[in-house]
């Protein structure tokens, strides 16, 4: 089956990214909320980045809030935010409230591991082992 722009979203059309982007369903919405790993576990695990979940360790790289920690309480897919524990405000009336973060300013220090997550990160690492072997074997030929 070939990849064309309806099926990956990806387009030159400012317009039509944005409009991908806002009007995108919850299961590509988890995607786009992806975060870079540490060096640690990117050397660990051999990949770059993966969609973020409730119950991962991550620390802000950005942002007033730089080089803060904690584990994410709630992943906002509607607001396109995460909620980090011990990350709040103070509203007027006293009330607290979590302060959202954009999840691409976070860094992921520790994973929470199960069955799936372990399958998607095997497979994203297989699959950026087979592109380097391509890219070494292109380079070779010519």
């Amino acid at each position: 089956m070939k990849l064309t722009k309806d099926l990956i979203g990806k387009h030159a059309s400012r317009r039509k990214s944005r409009k991908e982007y806002f009007t995108a369903p919850s299961s590509r919405r988890r995607v786009i909320m992806s975060a870079p790993l540490s060096k640690e576990l990117r050397d660990k695990h051999n990949v770059k980045s993966i969609p973020l979940r409730k119950d991962d360790e991550v620390v802000i790289m950005r942002g007033s809030n730089k080089g803060r920690e904690g584990k994410i309480t709630a992943c906002y897919r509607l607001k396109y935010v995460i909620h980090i524990e011990r990350l709040t405000r103070e509203k007027s009336n006293g009330q607290s409230v979590p302060i959202g973060v954009a999840p691409s300013k976070v860094q992921v220090t520790k994973l929470k591991l199960d069955k799936d997550r372990e399958n998607i990160l095997e497979r994203k690492a297989t699959g950026r082992k087979a592109a380097k072997e391509r890219l070494a074997g292109s380079m070779d030929t010519s």
